[in-house]
Formats: C-alpha cells, structure tokens, sequence
C-alpha cells in the first residue's frame, strides 16, 4: 500500500512540473492605442419662438352682450323695444369678443427636439510589440502597458 501511494504521489509531483508554467518579464518596445469609430445615439434640442393667433373669449362674447342686451332693451316701445334689445345683444357680444381678444401679436416659446448620431473615437485596446529572449513580438492588449510586461513561457511537447 506504502508503494502505491508514493507512486502515485510520484506521478503527481512529475505531471505539475510538466504542467507548469513560467512567468517572466519583457521589455517593452512600443505602444500604439487602436481607435475605432463609436457612434452614439444623442437628444438635441432647441427652442423656438412661434407666433400665437389669439382665439375667441366666449366670457368676452356673453359679459358684452348681456350688457349690449340691457342697454337696447332701454329704447324704443313695444316690437321696437324687443328689436333694439336683440340688435343690442348681438352688437355687445361682438364688442366683448373683439375687447377680450386684441389683436396684439403674441408668441409662444416652443421646445423641438430630435435624436442625432454622434460619432467619435473610442481606444478599444493598444498594439503592443515586447522584447524577449532577443525577438520582437507583436500582440494586441486591452490596458496600455508600462515599460515592462509579465510573459507566460510554457514547454510544448514534441511528439517522438
């Protein structure tokens, strides 16, 4: 039993020195970010000043002629009186309407706003080119890298 545990503690001692892996450093020779064009969705917006057309006072239009009927109700007699009274009514409500709606010209500040592309340059990573064990060697990382970077040196086996 003794042998067969220090074999296969054997094993497992030669299979992690073959399993592991070396980690070094290099020296690194250039940087150079990488830019790709992002575009993104943005709200624009701007404020105008449109002209407002007034509407009609319906308040305007009843005060006026409520007062324009009381005042032709007051002349003449009989079917003259009934006519003056109408005649009176109608005049007033016009008159109200036109007093409670000047025409003086207004404007309204109004709000437009519409969805827009904006595009700009974003770094999605950097070309980094290291030294090791005399050769140049080209990958792509997403950090920038300072002066040096750490290596993994693995052993392949060769077939036999």
């Amino acid at each position: 039993m003794k042998n067969i545990l220090f074999v296969f503690s054997m094993i497992s001692l030669c299979g992690s020195v073959y399993a592991a892996d070396l980690v070094d450093t290099a020296q690194v020779i250039s940087s150079t970010p990488i830019y790709e064009r992002v575009t993104e969705p943005r709200r624009e917006c701007t404020t105008e000043t449109i002209p407002v057309t007034p509407g009609h006072s319906v308040g305007g239009a009843v005060v006026g002629g409520v007062a324009g009927a009381a005042i032709g109700s007051q002349i003449g007699q009989g079917t003259g009186k009934d006519v003056a009274t109408v005649a009176g009514g109608i005049a007033g409500a016009m008159a109200g309407d036109r007093i409670a709606t000047r025409d003086e010209p207004r404007t309204q500040q109004v709000e437009r706003c519409r969805e827009v592309e904006v595009g700009r340059e974003a770094i999605t990573g950097y070309k980094v080119i290291y030294r090791y064990n005399g050769q140049d060697i080209t990958t792509t990382l997403p950090y920038q890298p300072g002066s040096t970077i750490r290596v993994r040196v693995n052993v392949i086996e060769e077939p036999r």
